[in-house]
């Protein structure tokens, strides 16, 4: 069973840095092109559960990605509550809070990264309930916590895999280990 990790397509604050949480923005028309490359990619394979966040910008990249039909909505996977820091760039918030760290400190108002590891945590338990392939579309922060969390790190260990926008990564086992076999992938047809 292989788990596919799809962070959605870009969006203008995803542009401009700002921290998108609770915030439910569309996707740009770049963003929306490539949820649309991953239709072929993902057609090549079967997926016996797929999981999307209820934020419009996970679940237009999962229609766009031609699994819309058959997602189902999973709260877990909602992006990170910023809270006092929802739409702010890191800049801003270094002004307020110098060497804040999201993964170190969490958000006032928001969540905190236990918080976070706790959510992702039953999203990997419902998972490795499931014979076949998953695949969830989500947001950044939220899956950078569950690359984490699937390989037995703490949630602040999410700081050490970057994600950009619209990639692809698998996580599977090695050896019956929990194991990342492809990370913030650019789509090959």
């Amino acid at each position: 069973m292989d788990v596919f990790a799809i962070r959605h397509g870009e969006t203008a604050w995803s542009l401009s840095g700002q921290h998108t949480g609770t915030t439910d923005i569309p996707l740009t028309d770049n963003g929306r092109r490539l949820a649309e490359r991953m239709r072929p990619v993902l057609a090549k394979k079967a997926f016996a559960l797929v999981l999307v966040s209820p934020m419009q910008r996970a679940r237009e990249t999962c229609q766009l990605a031609g699994l819309g039909d058959n997602a189902v909505v999973d709260n877990d996977l909602v992006e990170w509550n910023y809270g006092k820091y929802e739409g702010l760039t890191p800049q801003q918030i270094n002004e307020v809070a110098p060497g804040w760290l999201i993964f170190r400190d969490g958000c006032p108002g928001g969540e905190t990264p236990e918080q976070v590891g706790e959510r992702v945590d039953r999203v990997i338990a419902r998972a490795r309930t499931v014979e076949g392939n998953v695949v969830l579309f989500a947001h950044g922060h939220v899956l950078r916590v569950l690359v984490a969390r699937w390989i037995g790190l703490g949630p602040g260990a999410g700081q050490h895999f970057l994600l950009d926008t619209g990639t692809l990564s698998v996580l599977g086992h090695y050896r019956a280990i929990p194991a990342v076999k492809i990370w913030n992938g650019p789509l090959i047809d």
